[in-house]
């Protein structure tokens, strides 16, 4: 029979103890296991005061077939189906609310831990009292035949653990636990990892929150080969180790107030940074001789760039399945880039697709998929740029001039700063137009080349997790980039829009008299488009909100190393270029957010509840045979 997505525990049919039995492609052994089991139960549990539940999550094998003809035969055996992929965490967690057992337990289908220490650790919770109890092979007492292979990353992994997320045991991911009823519904909803670290994020919350946590000694005996798996290992678990410790260490004690702080005092560090290697009062006399006429042109031009940035929006949605008007999509750009400068870690992002969301009700993943292809025609676009610019200096016999530059051999500006700027500026054009090429190249053809890379590192199910996150980031941006039209079309706006935002960059140089007298307007032209290109892929990483500080710093050093423009009128033009776009950003990002009644705090917050909400959103139908 099918069931719904809601609990469906039958308190008519409770027993004492549920085994659940997760299992993926395991039909050569499902069937010994659920034997082993039921024999082991039978030992210390009478007749009717147990069930034992296959957890079938998505094989593609004759599991299933198995299970079913298993629960047929006796009625204490029960098979839960899903028709895909829940992660190891997720088939335990959709078993156990619908188990109807007071003590819960689970442990791996190979049979590694000795099913002698089965009794006791059902005794741990059913009869001593304890809230979770799992098995050890890391204290004293145990005995674990571990080769090196797996004992070194297990040994490494569980020390990162007790470091990190300050846990006292010495073993989190042995594959033979138990909880009771209560202690589950309880931590359920606050474990987040569905796959391999589930286990650990359930022994760490229930020591946090101040549950009794028994751990006992174990005989275990590996079954089978195992290796360092590079994307469960180290992207899967090593991530989910940084996620949990943010949660639980660090996300309490940061207030919105201490991180608008926080990215005010790292914009001003970077800017006072800059004044450490310039005479401050040059730079104050470089402003006082700008002409405010080229400024004001310039402010206006910037201006019309942002109906363009809503008309470019547009295109990437429409290509998604989404017609909206520009101006709501030009406010909709306004307000995330606003978010962007008051939030770090660009924050602003999430902004717009709550945005969208809220006001149009275009879903999350559209959202993000259409932010993805945004940033991706970004970057292509200052990359091209930056890169057409740089061939054509090398090629006029420029080389020593860039050089210069780049290595920040250039008087009066920090070599540090520009080294830095520079390196992130590098890194970002290379991965843009490595990650465009990889994209288009998935989306003209048949092969899912997302899926074949990934798999080269990983043997683990935890791949089809990895590769479906992926794939549904990318799908937006195939979308866009997969036809020639789109491309184009996306493509020639994006040009259009980061020419205007050197052209405002230059306006702002032109208006300082020893730019001016300085360089002709040719080489004006060359170095700005060069300069304001570097510039802005150094800032994308978030490192300092609106990337204040590297923009400045590679904005500078070229104008310096290029145009022979004095280093304090250069960094003059730089903060005076970034802050008239920061200006016109903000006041068209407040104006946007009271046209549209949107406030920025309450879209960050709203935007941490949609890992939930699109988890619930995309439920699957799950059977269960008896």
């Amino acid at each position: 029979m099918t069931e719904s997505d809601e609990p469906s525990r039958d308190d008519a049919d409770a027993v004492r103890v549920s085994v659940v039995l997760p299992a993926y492609n395991e039909e050569a052994t499902i069937e010994g296991t659920v034997r082993t089991t039921i024999e082991a139960l039978e030992r210390f549990l009478p007749h009717d005061e147990f069930e034992v539940i296959v957890a079938e999550d998505g094989c593609d094998d004759r599991t299933p077939e198995i299970a079913d003809r298993l629960a047929r035969e006796d009625d204490r055996v029960k098979h839960f189906h899903s028709d895909r992929r829940l992660g190891r965490g997720g088939a335990l967690e959709f078993a156990f609310d619908r188990a109807n057992g007071d003590t819960l337990v689970y442990f791996d289908t190979d049979l590694a831990t000795d099913m002698r220490h089965l009794e006791e650790l059902v005794s741990k919770v059913d009869r001593e009292g304890y809230d979770v109890a799992t098995g050890s092979r890391w204290i004293p007492g145990e005995q674990a035949d571990r080769p090196a292979k797996r004992g070194v990353p297990s040994r490494g992994f569980n020390l990162l653990v007790r470091t990190v997320l300050r846990s006292d045991l010495r073993d989190h991911q042995c594959g033979f636990k138990a909880l009771s009823r209560e202690a589950f519904e309880e931590l359920h909803d606050a474990v987040e990892d569905d796959h391999w670290f589930w286990d650990t994020e359930l022994l760490v919350r229930a020591q946090r929150r101040g549950m009794a946590v028994a751990e006992f000694p174990v005989d275990w005996e590996p079954k089978g080969d195992s290796k360092v798996d590079l994307v469960r290992d180290v992207f899967g678990m090593g991530s989910q180790v940084v996620r949990l410790w943010w949660q639980l260490s660090v996300s309490p004690r940061i207030t919105r107030t201490r991180t608008v702080a926080a990215g005010a005092i790292l914009t001003l560090a970077a800017l006072a940074l800059m004044t450490v290697y310039l005479d401050p009062s040059a730079v104050l006399s470089a402003f006082s001789e700008a002409d405010p006429v080229p400024v004001a042109i310039a402010t206006l031009v910037y201006l019309v760039s942002w109906p363009l940035r809503g008309l470019r929006y547009r295109d990437i949605l429409s290509e998604l399945g989404y017609r909206e008007r520009i101006g709501f999509l030009t406010g909709a750009v306004f307000i995330s880039q606003t978010g962007n400068l008051v939030f770090p870690a660009r924050a602003g992002d999430a902004v717009r697709a709550y945005v969208v969301k809220a006001r149009r009700g275009i879903p999350y993943p559209t959202g993000f998929a259409s932010l993805a292809a945004e940033r991706v025609f970004d970057l292509l676009t200052i990359t091209a740029m930056a890169g057409a610019v740089l061939a054509g200096l090398l090629v006029t016999d420029g080389t020593g001039a860039v050089a210069s530059a780049v290595s920040g051999n250039v008087p009066g500006v920090s070599a540090g700063a520009v080294t830095t700027a520079v390196q992130v500026a590098a890194f970002v054009g290379v991965v843009a137009v490595a990650s465009l090429l990889f994209i288009v190249a998935t989306a003209r053809s048949d092969r899912n080349y997302v899926r074949a890379v990934v798999s080269r590192f990983s043997s683990d199910s935890y791949v089809d997790y990895v590769a479906g996150v992926i794939e549904e980031f990318a799908g937006g941006v195939q979308a866009v980039a997969g036809t020639r039209r789109s491309f184009l079309r996306v493509g020639g706006v994006s040009v259009v829009v980061w020419t205007l935002d050197v052209v405002t960059a230059l306006l702002v140089l032109s208006a300082f008299p020893a730019a001016a007298e300085t360089m002709t307007v040719t080489q004006m032209v060359v170095v700005g488009f060069f300069a304001v290109s570097v510039g802005n892929l150094a800032k994308v990483l978030p490192l300092s909100p609106g990337g204040i500080g590297l923009y400045e710093a590679a904005f500078t050093a070229l104008v310096v190393g290029l145009g022979g423009v004095p280093a304090a009128v250069a960094f003059a033009a730089a903060v005076l270029d970034h802050a008239v776009k920061n200006l016109v950003t903000v006041v068209g990002g407040v104006a946007s957010m009271l046209g549209y009644n949107v406030s920025l705090t309450a879209a960050v917050d709203e935007t941490e509840e949609l890992d939930e909400e699109e988890t619930e959103m995309g439920a699957s139908e799950i059977a269960t045979d008896d």
